[in-house]
């Protein structure tokens, strides 16, 4: 089975960085998409940055392009997402998963349901 283990989460100051991590274990396949989302309380779940990881083609949400760059390390099977310029509205916990993830330079979309690692706090303080 395929599991995702997040890591990296913490309390840190407006403008400063954080660098979230995700082990992935269980693949079978050498090209799939593995990504974070992130959920604010009261508020859903939403799409924040993906990554292919045979080409490494990336997507990211409007509201955090420039200010995050996820890579990925094959030989680690990690995936990571650098948070730069960090703003009290990241606050959320952020989850990796992975699944049929496909976008275009606006928007992504899923078919099917997807695996999820368990969550990573970031807090962000004003």
């Amino acid at each position: 089975d395929v599991q995702l283990q997040a890591s990296g989460g913490g309390l840190v100051q407006t403008g400063g960085s954080l660098r979230l991590s995700c082990v992935a274990s269980g693949f079978t396949v050498d090209d799939y998409v593995i990504g974070w989302f992130r959920q604010a309380p009261g508020k859903e779940r939403e799409g924040v940055s993906f990554i292919r990881i045979s080409g490494g083609s990336t997507f990211y949400d409007k509201s955090v392009k420039g200010r995050f760059t996820i890579s990925r390390d094959n030989a680690k099977s990690t995936v990571y997402l650098q948070m730069n310029s960090l703003k009290p509205e990241d606050t959320a916990v952020y989850y990796c998963a992975t699944g049929s993830i496909s976008w275009n330079d606006d928007y992504f979309w899923m078919k099917g349901p997807l695996t999820w690692g368990q969550g990573t706090l970031v807090t962000v303080s004003s």
